[in-house]
């Protein structure tokens, strides 16, 4: 049977690499990955031979068929295909024409990758190439880039005074350059070996409290007479893991009292990967209390003067501040607390960052695991939020 578009764009990964056919020699090749390549098999001169299309989405099977078509018009003239393709770009190259620049590749994996990603990410990484980077290799070919030529431009961006944003464009290079090995452009990725070169970054954590400071914190924002809605978001926000936008945006038709279930959809991840938030009895406590004083809007936590969005981004941190704890913790700082708090009790540690929602990096494990581990988490969670429990009755 031929493809179709549904049929090509669910197409997903497995264990072992595998083709969806759609006749005439064209078919499509699905790594483990993910990644799903067109590929066109025909015989020349008595040989078996391959030809590359491309990579969907960028080419789409509509132009993935009108490239077989035209292959085989080569053919039926009496031409190898492939040997016409190279002909080709070398004849490009002898007229001057540039080769696979870079900005054409990194367009290329932008519009690839950006559906999987928020649209503010997204946004970040275009703007950071077409500021940094397409002004300076933007029209070179991928190929012939070198280690040294790409550590100049990046060396720009650190004389700002900008090392992270220096940092995160080199891996952003990287995953460039990577995407123009596997789909054969270039030969060489030259962005991993620039780390050492660089100035470097000491990333910045988010000042977090530990286990020794908690009682004391407790006790102290217990006496916060402020809105009682964004005081039990803080609470929640604390016995969750939950990133602040990820609560702060969070709906009724989300909560599942009955299972205990909080499921956040993918469009409201920073991954793009929709998230199970399993409830210990004391958030579920916080949540019915909320459900009395917010169940009437669509969002859990409205905003104080529009009700159609959700409270500001400053709300929880502002609780933290007002009770004398601004500068020594934020809300995503409770994160990091509840992160080390749960490796030192010998929780499983894939547990604990599936529960913080971090990228596996095994992509096809990590399609799984969200749902894969909640009997563990939800056992995890209890006990965490009893051992919060346990400061604040002490205090």
């Amino acid at each position: 049977m031929m493809l179709n578009a549904k049929k090509v764009d669910t197409a997903k990964g497995k264990e072992k690499t595998y083709k969806l056919s759609d006749g005439g020699g064209l078919y499509l090749q699905v790594e483990p990955n993910g990644s799903r390549y067109w590929r066109m098999k025909y015989r020349f001169g008595g040989k078996e031979k391959r030809l590359s299309f491309g990579v969907y989405p960028a080419v789409t099977l509509a132009e993935a068929r009108q490239k077989r078509d035209d292959a085989k018009k080569v053919l039926a003239a009496g031409d190898d295909p492939g040997e016409v393709k190279k002909a080709k770009k070398l004849a490009s190259k002898s007229a001057g024409v540039v080769l696979n620049p870079f900005k054409e590749v990194a367009l290329e994996w932008h519009r690839l990758k950006s559906p999987k990603w928020s649209v503010g990410y997204a946004t970040d990484i275009m703007e950071a190439f077409e500021k940094d980077i397409f002004p300076h290799i933007g029209l070179r070919p991928i190929a012939d880039i070198k280690p040294l030529e790409l550590l100049e431009v990046l060396r720009l961006i650190e004389a700002r005074g900008a090392l992270e944003k220096a940092k995160k464009v080199r891996q952003r290079c990287g995953e460039v350059f990577r995407y123009a090995v596997v789909t054969g452009r270039a030969t060489y990725n030259p962005a991993p070996d620039l780390a050492s070169a660089m100035q470097g970054y000491e990333s910045v954590h988010y000042p977090f409290l530990r286990a020794n400071e908690l009682p004391e914190f407790f006790s102290v924002l217990k006496s916060y007479t402020g809105s009682p809605i964004v005081l039990m978001g803080a609470y929640l926000l604390i016995l969750t893991g939950l990133r602040t936008g990820e609560l702060r945006a969070a709906e009724w038709r989300e909560i599942d009292f009955d299972n205990a279930l909080w499921e956040i959809p993918k469009e409201r991840m920073k991954m793009r990967r929709a998230h199970l938030v399993p409830l210990s009895r004391q958030a579920l406590e916080h949540l019915k209390k909320l459900k009395a004083l917010t169940g009437a809007f669509p969002l859990i936590f409205p905003g104080r003067n529009d009700h159609n969005k959700c409270m500001s981004e400053a709300s929880i941190n502002q609780i933290f501040k007002r009770v004398g704890y601004g500068g020594r913790v934020t809300g995503h700082g409770f994160r990091h607390t509840m992160s080390t708090i749960l490796h030192e009790q010998g929780f499983d540690s894939a547990w604990i960052e599936t529960q913080l929602a971090h990228t596996d990096k095994n992509s096809i494990r990590g399609i799984y695991n969200h749902a894969q581990y909640i009997d563990g988490r939800r056992k995890m969670m209890q006990w965490y939020a009893d051992y919060l429990d346990s400061f604040m009755g002490s205090v």
